[in-house]
């Protein structure tokens, strides 16, 4: 049931971004940029963690989810080093995630040589 619930939380997600990319002149970066601060707005107001508890995956992988984990560990920080932790406690809280995306980017680059568009 976890499965179908990620699928579901995680389509949805999509589907809204899809929907403002056909329907609005907003540009896919804006819209990214938008995920992103709605996921630390969300996360901060304690909205969002629920949502993660019960969809998983599928409110963590989007990019909400990384807003979501930049709060959450803000928040986290400040619990434990005061003011210096909201600057320190979202990069720490992210690293890992940020890590892989350019460890798996960088291997997909070698493998499949990229080209550059003409």
């Amino acid at each position: 049931m976890m499965f179908v619930k990620a699928f579901v939380v995680g389509g949805l997600l999509c589907a809204i971004g899809e929907l403002l990319i056909l329907k609005t002149k907003l540009t896919p970066a804006r819209i990214l940029v938008g995920y992103v601060t709605g996921g630390v707005v969300l996360g901060a107001l304690g909205v969002y963690k629920p949502l993660v508890e019960w969809a998983g995956a599928g409110a963590t992988v989007p990019l909400t989810g990384f807003g979501y984990a930049l709060a959450k560990g803000a928040m986290d920080g400040v619990a434990e080093s005061g003011l210096l932790g909201a600057f320190t406690g979202g990069i720490t809280a992210t690293a890992g995630g940020v890590a892989a995306a350019i460890f798996f980017g960088y291997l997909c680059a070698v493998i499949f040589k990229p080209k550059t568009k003409t």
